[in-house]
């Protein structure tokens, strides 16, 4: 499913207009800094719980030791920070089924 396609049927569920479903999806799911409740939260720092979902964090890596697959050289992998979701126990029984 795409962003079209979950726009489509949020329509659908509740009754809106496929316009204001769009921006309901893009206020919640956007990576846009002005939109995208999620990302801004996980930017930050915050953890986004949504239980029987799952959580949105951010994670960091710790610089490390690489090697380049082509040349067989050495490499310092730098740290990162990266997002990281974790299903929830509802949404993992549900997909068993």
């Amino acid at each position: 499913m795409n962003k079209t396609e979950l726009t489509e049927q949020l329509s659908k569920k509740t009754g809106m207009t496929k316009a204001a479903a769009k921006r309901a999806v893009d206020a919640i799911f956007s990576t846009s800094p002005r939109e995208g409740i999620i990302a801004n939260a996980v930017s930050k720092g915050d953890r986004v719980q949504i239980t029987g979902f799952g959580t949105f964090e951010r994670r960091k890596r710790k610089k490390r030791m690489g090697r380049n697959p082509q040349t067989g050289a050495s490499l310092v992998i730098p740290a990162a920070k990266y997002p990281a979701f974790v299903a929830g126990k509802s949404l993992k029984d549900r997909v068993q089924k």
